[in-house]
């Protein structure tokens, strides 16, 4: 049987992350010390550790069949591969920083302006639907220094939490595009191997709704129990099943999303539940 090559990111968080999520679906990967490629004991699966950059020509090459990689480098190098799955972590932002000493009045700042980075297809694209020419120096590596040297006057790359911006005196002034770790996959996949990512779409569907939901269990007065129901948004009906103690009832549901988990559960306080128990869930299978 054939395997199902798929590409990770060589090194950091995003390796990371992919990583514990094949190893979350039940896949098990023997990774060595700075090994370049890996099988998976238990499955059809061998990983290629690669750099982000150079993931998209492999892909539309055949020499890897999925990858895991930052929706950002799609949109930079991969707009023609198709996204199968949205992965939900290594969530962040392409942005445009500039030195933080330095007024900004609007996105007509950067006319004329130089910009260092590592997506010059991105800021290119982005410029011109703002009607903005500016000068690109593209940089594979570390874009913050840029202005600090006098190579630019400003900066587009990936922002998380900014920090990086602030050590080196920038500040984030535009907010390009959003970015997390996506599913994609190469151009004319074989019948086999799309059975195999198949199988392994399921198990990260059942992986990425078990992280995003709470399985909540409370007890309550009788009398109180139908104003508690028409709260909670469970899969389906929630399970309400007699205590020992007469007159009380315990409650058993799935709140699904974490959007409005907290208002949720203080409603459920207010209506009279008591002993609320929220259980993590690692995976659910629908």
């Amino acid at each position: 049987m054939s395997k199902l090559k798929i590409a990770v990111q060589k090194s950091g968080r995003l390796n990371e992350d992919s990583l514990k999520l094949l190893k979350d679906c039940g896949i098990l990967i023997d990774n060595g010390k700075d090994q370049l490629r890996a099988s998976a004991r238990n499955f059809p699966v061998e990983v290629l550790y690669l750099r982000n950059g150079d993931i998209p020509q492999y892909l539309r090459d055949g020499v890897v069949d999925v990858a895991i990689l930052g929706e950002n480098t799609l949109v930079e190098k991969g707009e023609d591969l198709e996204i199968v799955e949205r992965l939900g972590f290594s969530k962040c932002r392409v942005s445009l920083a500039i030195p933080k000493d330095v007024e900004y009045s609007g996105i007509s700042d950067f006319e004329g302006k130089r910009v260092a980075t590592s997506y010059p297809n991105t800021v290119k694209k982005y410029l011109k639907s703002q009607g903005i020419e500016a000068e690109l120096h593209i940089i594979n590596g570390s874009v913050e220094i840029a202005p600090n040297i006098g190579l630019a006057d400003a900066i587009c790359d990936i922002v998380s939490s900014g920090s990086t911006l602030f050590k080196n005196g920038l500040k984030e002034v535009e907010k390009m595009s959003t970015s997390e770790a996506v599913l994609t996959v190469a151009p004319n996949l074989s019948s086999e191997k799309k059975k195999i990512l198949d199988t392994i779409q399921f198990r990260i569907q059942s992986v990425l709704r078990g992280q995003n939901s709470k399985y909540i269990l409370m007890n309550a007065p009788n009398d109180k129990v139908e104003g508690i129901l028409k709260l909670l948004p469970g899969m389906r009906s929630p399970t309400v099943l007699p205590l020992a103690e007469e007159g009380w009832s315990s409650i058993h549901t799935v709140v699904l999303g974490k959007r409005k988990f907290w208002d949720i559960i203080e409603g459920l306080k207010a209506k009279g539940a008591e002993g609320i128990l929220v259980v993590p869930i690692e995976k659910m299978v629908l």
